[in-house]
């Protein structure tokens, strides 16, 4: 997205484009940024520098995509992640979102998340599960905002979007593009593991 639209459309200067691995140091710092309140509702509990230090990692191991507002230095203050589904047969993508104090209620996080899924359908995906502690008012009013309807259990507030609906009822994002390959990477990395998980229970052995 041209950096001109995102000042035309938030009032901030930058660029929003997708999060190569080389660049996961970026989110790292983005996420230590956060202020403690910020940073408890984004992983609804306490995180410490050790932790999103694995967490970062991690994101660069298992296929999530990322799409990130880039100020002009090249720093990162907004991310938009997109988690594959794991293992169990129900279970669905999720999708988690981090807005610096500085660049709140400025439409950043409603660019960020119509960017994101774009990128869900492209990927097949039919629905998404979001999943923001209980305290995370702008979160949850931000997926209330795209059909997300949230239920409370046990401190955390989760909700599921039905992308097919919102495709019928939100306009299109631009379109973003997401670094190459990386699209397929996932989609092998979740056949590889299905695979695998299929093997290990012996559903693909011969009659």
């Amino acid at each position: 997205m041209h950096d001109a639209l995102i000042a035309d459309l938030t009032g901030s200067k930058g660029t929003i484009r997708s999060l190569i691995n080389q660049e996961l140091p970026l989110l790292r710092d983005h996420l230590l940024r956060l202020d403690a309140e910020s940073r408890r509702d984004r992983f609804n509990g306490f995180a410490d520098e050790s932790f999103i230090d694995r967490y970062a990692m991690k994101c660069g191991g298992d296929g999530t995509i990322i799409i990130a507002f880039f100020a002009e230095d090249g720093s990162v203050h907004a991310a938009a992640e997109l988690h594959q589904p794991d293992l169990h047969i129900d279970s669905l993508p999720e999708i988690a979102f981090s807005v610096e104090s500085h660049l709140r209620r400025k439409g950043i996080g409603s660019i960020l998340f119509k960017q994101l899924m774009e990128v869900a359908r492209s990927l097949g995906y039919e629905k998404l599960r979001i999943t923001t502690g209980s305290q995370n008012q702008a979160m949850r009013a931000l997926a209330n905002k795209f059909g997300a309807h949230l239920t409370f259990r046990q401190g955390e507030s989760t909700g599921t979007i039905d992308l097919q609906h919102e495709a019928e009822t939100v306009a299109p994002a631009r379109s973003i593009d997401i670094p190459g390959g990386a699209a397929n990477a996932l989609i092998s990395f979740n056949q590889a593991c299905w695979n695998l998980f299929l093997r290990m229970s012996g559903f693909n052995r011969a009659a």
